[in-house]
């Protein structure tokens, strides 16, 4: 594989099957897997090794107007560069000792053998355009049924703070008119969560729809097409990423796409997938979209697509 090739990023809401779709284009054995360097959160993110800058925001929003520390540390992690130094100054637990050899090693052993840069990260949305811009790299954009997304959301208990897209000037200034500003406000201002899920849903889709589908290199694709054909979709999402779909990479598809593992996210080491917190375990991807659609009330869920117009 040509060093040339531009890294990868696959990336949309939490919960959007990111981290299945990422371990599935990992298996071409033909890229690095790095796991939510954008994530506020530590781990998988703060982790200056990996990428050395503040996040300050989930979906952070980087543009011309703020990319002056986001351009050099992108730079080493695209190009595969892991800093130790940087890493050991802030993390030195047992997790993050692991976790910095993984890391080191990969991103070594990958800069040498030519392999490319592959970000799994749902906080890197609104990055999008800037990475496509200033690194040309190739995005795969996923998008879930909200109905699913926002079952998911309540099935897991997790909050939604949607102050992370109003605390952002530049974000604000540049994708969001002021009618949405003022719905982000009265929504995070309550306490409805299907509501405010919804809403995040409905906002941050509106951007990749009016902005994302019109980058080079950007390609949207449903959750649901990917799961319901897994076979055929994932040979032109490799295609798009210019991966080789070889048997190997099709069987890893084939078995990851129709099992039952029960690991739900635990921290653990194996041979197939090293240390990894993220949430993809092997799957029947059919069981798993009909199993989503049924996790809200029939109200709830057309409450959910009558805010999200879907």
């Amino acid at each position: 594989m040509a060093a040339t090739q531009p890294a990868l990023l696959v990336t949309g809401l939490p919960r959007s099957g990111t981290s299945w779709v990422g371990k599935m284009l990992e298996a071409s054995g033909q890229v690095v897997y790095v796991n939510e360097p954008l994530n506020p959160r530590h781990p998988p993110g703060r982790s200056p090794g990996v990428l050395d800058a503040d996040v300050t925001h989930r979906f952070q929003y980087i543009c011309a107007d703020n990319e002056g520390d986001w351009l050099p540390a992108f730079r080493r992690t695209l190009g595969l560069r892991y800093g130790v130094g940087r890493e050991l100054r802030r993390n030195h637990g047992p997790y993050d000792l692991a976790r910095m050899a993984k890391y080191a090693t990969s991103f070594t052993t990958g800069r040498m053998r030519g392999r490319r840069a592959m970000l799994d990260d749902p906080y890197a949305l609104l990055a999008v355009p800037w990475l496509a811009e200033r690194f040309g790299i190739r995005a795969v954009v996923l998008v879930r049924d909200p109905v699913s997304l926002v079952g998911s959301y309540r099935k897991l208990n997790w909050h939604i703070h949607l102050d992370e897209l109003l605390g952002q000037p530049l974000l604000t200034r540049d994708l969001l008119d002021a009618s949405v500003v003022e719905e982000l406000r009265e929504a995070a201002a309550g306490k409805d969560e299907i509501h405010q899920t919804a809403l995040l849903w409905r906002v941050m889709y509106d951007v990749v729809d009016r902005v994302h589908r019109h980058v080079p290199g950007v390609t949207i694709r449903r959750y649901e097409d990917l799961a319901q054909r897994p076979e055929e979709e994932f040979a032109a999402l490799y295609d798009h990423c210019g991966l080789d779909f070889d048997a190997r990479a099709r069987a890893k598809v084939v078995e990851a796409t129709t099992g039952t593992g029960s690991d739900r996210g635990a921290v653990r080491w194996t041979v197939r997938f090293g240390l990894s917190k993220t949430a993809f375990r092997p799957m029947d991807s059919k069981q798993a979209v009909d199993a989503a659609q049924r996790r809200l009330s029939t109200e709830d869920a057309e409450r959910v697509r009558k805010i999200t117009n879907q």
